[in-house]
């Protein structure tokens, strides 16, 4: 019991001394990059390449977040993607679908590519539009919006754009 005793004893003096340099601490100042952000998307759709990781099977698994800002609701959308390798060759093209993308939503979809870890792509490729819908148009109907409101951006070591 003496030795709990001294435990908080000492957790308590410790968090006495800390208390006013703690005070002190002062939150960063605001640069408005957090707004600047939601600013610059406003109007978009924004690809991004949120994570590239290996996979226990040999493939790379990559992350891709979809958020529509147009102000314009899409039954379908898809987009062609191709993936080059190191040495700046096409490696494969594919397609990401992300369905229906309601304004002001954010969609995630993963992709495995088989065949070689995260370390063999250089950077990923945004080639054209394979869906873009509009909410309430004919299935054949195509909006140009998905292609010019779109920007790209990654939180990974690839590149990924247009």
């Amino acid at each position: 019991m003496a030795v709990l005793a001294r435990c908080k004893l000492a957790a308590l003096t410790f968090l006495l001394a800390t208390a006013p340099a703690m005070a002190q601490v002062e939150a960063p100042a605001d640069d408005g990059s957090g707004d600047a952000a939601a600013t610059q998307d406003a109007g978009r759709i924004v690809l991004e390449l949120n994570g590239a990781t290996d996979t226990d099977a040999g493939a790379c698994r990559m992350t891709f977040v979809a958020t529509n800002d147009s102000g314009e609701a899409f039954e379908r959308t898809a987009w062609q993607v191709g993936v080059f390798d190191g040495e700046g060759i096409v490696r494969s093209i594919l397609v990401l679908e992300f369905g229906a993308l309601s304004d002001g939503k954010t969609k995630i979809v993963l992709f495995d590519l088989p065949g070689s870890g995260c370390a063999d792509i250089s950077r990923v490729v945004v080639n054209d539009v394979a869906q873009c819908q509009p909410e309430g148009a004919a299935e054949t109907e195509l909006a140009d919006t998905c292609l010019d409101a779109l920007s790209t951006r990654s939180r990974t070591e690839l590149d990924f754009g247009i």
